[in-house]
């Protein structure tokens, strides 16, 4: 068998050093007692023996004991953490980094054959996946408000209107949090009760199942309830019963279509307040009116009598006229804000138009002159195109019109936020004071009185109207400014993560009820968190430095919740260091017209509520945090996980612990760093990656996840 040196030479070590110890004290011994250099050499020969000894263990702990501890710890991260990526064994010995290379060997060997599984799984699923994409487009396109829950209040799934309505909400006269825009009202995981009264909602879950019991096939209940906005919302509440249940009333959850009825309520009393009023003044009025006719009927009244009864004749019927010229005008007023303004593309409204104007009009045709198929507006569609036909009707019974075209471009200004839509046609010109009189006489479309005037229409879209005269082509054109479709809301959280993190906007797992545990004892992969990171004008926050960004993310049910963030500049009303705008790129610029603390902080509050707050070195965003708590009145009660500790926990023999660091050994692509938003989202991921190796360490509850924390070394550490 073929000897191996490092064996021979760990087994002689020992002797080795027993012998030159027993040459240093033969030295030592054959000096004259008295010799002072007797001593000075034997510690001499001490140091050397002791610094040669530290050197050879201190390299051999590092070339067999840590770098296998390295090893190990890589390992379990991909083997718990689901990371691709080769590790490496820098320093070790050959025996390690040959180890390391079979490591690699049978990681390679489980990527691909889990992406043969996963591959054969997607195949065996997509018809599972295409109803899910069926769902996810019809929640989109709903003009109703759809909220879905589970019997615990829990949001499993809303669409897009859902959002623009609760966000509307917000915004509310007297709602506070209002700078998260709406995000700290809904979003998955949530608790509906954050909004509605958990009685109602129970009450008319109870009705529900009564009356499932009586056998009704599709039972819904309805009721208006107040919001903490002052808004009223009409709700109809709709069951989701449980699949395979023997049970005719069990439920699983419940589905919600909500509506503000705010504007509604509030003009249907405005207009009941105006009829009553019409109605109680005109009954006074006819009977003073019927009282004096009858006095004027004497013939021996004098003149000063006849007179004043006439007086009260003319008086009367001005204030009955006065009334009814009140209701029209209100009537008239709410016939403008009737239809909403929606999103439609350009050449769709100039084809609806072509339509509406030859079928409405005899002896005219309309054609498309030139259109813009890039452009989106957003139009009252219905009154606009009653304002065109209207036109086009003027036109072709006064001037004897045969062929209006129509044309829409958008407007020349650099900055401009509207389109020009264009009626033209060949034939005579006419004067200003016709131009006006048809701009705000009541539109009329054959027999069809419409009410509205053409200035109605014009300011409801907030554009302009006007005529002019192109003498090159013997043409005229009305023309219309009307405002461009929004392109879009301020980035969505896909643009700081990976592409591969698509956002999901309903998850059916929730549909499990939570067990009613102490907190401490709930798993991690069953919590709801909200991981959040601030921006900072430095790193000093008791010496005056303050939060300029804050930025977060939620986890709900183990999946980062991309579309449900938080973002929000801060003003700090002081300056911003050019050192700190190097790093994150915020500028004075940038927050002089954002929000104080003072306002973000209780939305940031709400928006965490009943979650775990998680932060990568967590002390130093709470402590910004806790030193505004006595100036804002909000406090973080909730447990906080910091990464930076995790980190520790699971990793004791790596180097670093910076987020790049952890990112890079758990496989996280990290984009937008130095962004609040960007390196909550990068927190996020790797928080949920450290999740399993803590659960290969038996670290399965936030209990212990706190007090696995609490024993590192890092958790020392204070601002």
């Amino acid at each position: 068998m073929k000897v191996d040196k490092r064996e021979v030479a760990a087994a002689l070590l020992p002797a080795a050093l027993l012998g030159v110890a027993a040459l240093a004290a033969w030295l030592v011994a054959t000096l004259a007692p008295d010799t002072e250099g007797r001593i000075a050499l034997g510690l001499f020969a001490g140091l050397m023996l002791a610094a040669v000894a530290g050197t050879l263990l201190r390299q051999a702990y590092l070339r067999w004991v840590h770098a296998a501890a390295r090893l190990v710890e890589d390992a379990g991260t991909l083997l718990a953490a689901d990371v691709q990526r080769e590790i490496a064994a820098a320093g070790a010995g050959a025996e390690v980094q040959a180890l390391a290379g079979i490591v690699n060997q049978f990681a390679a060997q489980r990527a691909a054959l889990r992406s043969d599984i996963a591959q054969q799984v997607a195949a065996a699923s997509r018809n599972v996946e295409q109803e899910r994409n069926r769902l996810a487009a019809l929640m989109a396109e709903l003009t109703q408000s759809v909220v879905v829950c589970n019997l615990d209040g829990r949001i499993l799934l809303y669409n897009r209107r859902a959002r623009l309505q609760l966000r509307a909400l917000s915004a509310h006269k007297g709602a506070t949090p209002s700078a998260a825009d709406g995000a700290e009202l809904i979003g998955l995981g949530r608790s509906i009760y954050a909004l509605l009264d958990r009685a109602l909602i129970a009450h008319a879950i109870e009705s529900v199942q009564q009356r499932l019991g009586r056998g009704a096939a599709n039972p819904s209940a309805q009721f208006v309830t107040g919001t903490r906005a002052g808004a009223l919302l009409r709700v109809q509440l709709a069951p989701v019963r449980t699949v395979g249940s023997g049970d005719a009333d069990a439920l699983d959850g419940f589905v919600l279509m909500l509506d503000n009825i705010t504007r509604d309520f509030a003009g249907q009393a405005e207009r009941d307040q105006m009829l009553h009023t019409l109605g109680e003044g005109s009954r006074a009025s006819l009977g003073n009116v019927q009282a004096a006719l009858e006095m004027l009927d004497f013939p021996d009244l004098d003149a000063s009598t006849r007179e004043r009864f006439m007086a009260v004749v003319r008086d009367e019927v001005r204030a009955m006229s006065a009334r009814v010229q009140q209701l029209a005008a209100h009537s008239a007023q709410t016939m403008k804000t009737r239809w909403p303004l929606e999103d439609m593309r350009g050449d769709d409204l100039l084809a609806a138009a072509c339509r509406r104007i030859e079928a409405s009009i005899d002896n005219c045709r309309a054609s498309v002159e030139q259109v813009d198929a890039e452009l989106w507006l957003q139009v009252d569609s219905y009154s606009l195109l009653q304002a065109l036909a209207s036109l086009a009707a003027r036109l072709a019974g006064e001037y004897g019109v045969k062929l209006v075209r129509l044309r829409l471009t958008r407007d020349d200004k650099a900055d401009a936020a509207h389109a020009r839509l264009d009626l033209v046609w060949q034939g005579p010109s006419m004067s200003t004071e016709t131009v006006i009189g048809w701009e705000t006489e009541p539109m009329r479309v054959g027999d069809e009185s419409v009410g509205l005037t053409v200035r109605d229409v014009v300011e409801r879209h907030g554009g302009e109207f006007w005529f002019e005269r192109e003498r090159v082509r013997h043409a005229s054109f009305f023309r219309m400014l009307l405002p461009l479709a929004v392109e879009g809301e301020r980035l969505e959280a896909s643009t700081v993560v990976r592409g591969d993190s698509r956002p999901e906007v309903f998850d059916f797992d929730l549909f499990q009820r939570e067990p009613p545990r102490e907190l401490a004892e709930r798993r991690l992969a069953e919590l709801t968190y909200t991981v959040f990171d601030t921006e900072t004008t430095g790193l000093e926050p008791s010496a005056g430095d303050e939060i300029i960004q804050i930025g977060a993310t939620r986890i709900v049910a183990a999946k980062l919740r991309l579309e449900d963030a938080f973002e929000q500049l801060v003003n700090p009303q002081r300056s911003i260091p050019a050192v700190g705008i190097a790093i994150h790129g915020i500028e004075p610029a940038m927050v002089e017209h954002a929000p104080t603390i003072d306002a973000v902080l209780p939305s940031f509050h709400a928006y965490a509520l009943d979650t775990v707050l998680v932060a990568h070195n967590a002390a130093f965003d709470m402590r910004f945090l806790e030193l505004k708590r006595e100036r804002t009145g909000v406090a973080f009660e909730q447990p906080v996980l910091d990464t930076l500790l995790l980190s520790a926990v699971v990793h004791p023999a790596q180097e670093s612990h910076r987020l790049e660091a952890i990112a890079e050994r758990l496989g996280v692509t990290v984009l937008g760093r130095h962004t609040a938003l960007g390196d909550a989202m990068v927190t996020a991921e790797v928080f949920l990656k450290l999740i399993p190796l803590l659960a290969e360490r038996g670290i399965h509850t936030l209990g212990q996840a706190l007090a696995a924390s609490e024993k590192t070394y890092l958790a020392r550490v204070s601002y």
